[in-house]
């Protein structure tokens, strides 16, 4: 049989494994500030770090930005469709419009596209600052003088973020785009009631709330895979545990982030 533990072992080993959650939780906003003070410096965007910021802002968001939005336009035509046919039938054809901008703009599109941004870029990128930390790489830096959090981690970062905030923009976009032609077909004789419609949905309590949250979710995709891979990686342990408290981390806060948004819309 298998030794049980007593209740204070119990008790320990929950409260141990309590304070590890915690401090990464307070690594991860440790790393945060100080990219964030990094971020705010002029001495970070020397001629160096300009190219590498520049060239992982487009390595990580051109392959992504066009198929993400045709794929995010596919989706959204059968969800128009959907919600519109729906509402006629039932009688409520004023509202449809208003349900599509609420669910696919202001929902499903950020979220979406955290999610395509974290397994494309957050998640790698994570891994090859743990493959980098693992050869010696961000030390070498740091003895020739070099800060690895303004040369390799600050680019990768602000690469990510970027890249959830422009394919959010572009898919919002195209998506109120489809949304008019489908209502209303080719004609700009209804242009001026539809902006009114999408007006009363983005109020500014609502602008603000999706502004918020599009721009936590880019800082939790871009932060928390990075911070995980710098600080969850100690001697002898292996680089699968690191990358599944990442994405424990990162769905959870996406999770909150979300419901957070839900309430202050809709509470």
């Amino acid at each position: 049989m298998a030794p049980t533990l007593s209740p204070p072992g119990a008790l320990t080993d929950m409260g141990r494994a309590l304070l590890r959650w915690f401090g990464g939780w307070w690594r991860v906003v440790h790393l945060g500030a100080q990219l964030l003070v990094l971020a705010l410096s002029p001495s970070s965007y020397t001629r160096a770090n300009r190219l590498a910021m520049a060239h992982h802002i487009v390595v990580g968001t051109a392959p992504m930005l066009l198929w993400f939005t045709l794929l995010s336009s596919l989706i959204s035509l059968v969800i128009i469709r959907i919600v519109v046919v729906t509402a006629a039938s039932y009688g409520l054809s004023q509202y449809a419009l208003q349900m599509v901008v609420r669910v696919l703009v202001l929902e499903l599109i950020p979220l979406t596209a955290a999610i395509f941004v974290a397994l494309r870029i957050g998640l790698p990128d994570g891994r090859e600052l743990a493959r980098m930390r693992l050869r010696g790489e961000l030390d070498a830096l740091r003895q020739h003088g070099l800060d690895p959090l303004a040369h390799e981690v600050l680019p990768r970062t602000l690469a990510g973020a970027f890249a959830v905030l422009m394919l959010a923009a572009v898919a919002g976009l195209v998506t109120l785009v489809l949304a008019y032609l489908t209502v209303h077909g080719f004609t700009p004789g209804a242009f001026e009631r539809y902006t009114r419609t999408v007006g009363q949905v983005f109020s500014p309590a609502v602008t603000l709330i999706f502004t918020i949250k599009t721009f936590l979710l880019a800082l939790a995709v871009s932060l928390i895979p990075v911070a995980s891979a710098i600080y969850d990686l100690p001697h002898g342990k292996a680089r699968t545990s690191a990358e599944v408290r990442a994405l424990v981390r990162l769905f959870l806060m996406m999770l909150l982030i979300e419901a957070a948004s839900l309430v202050g819309n809709y509470y």
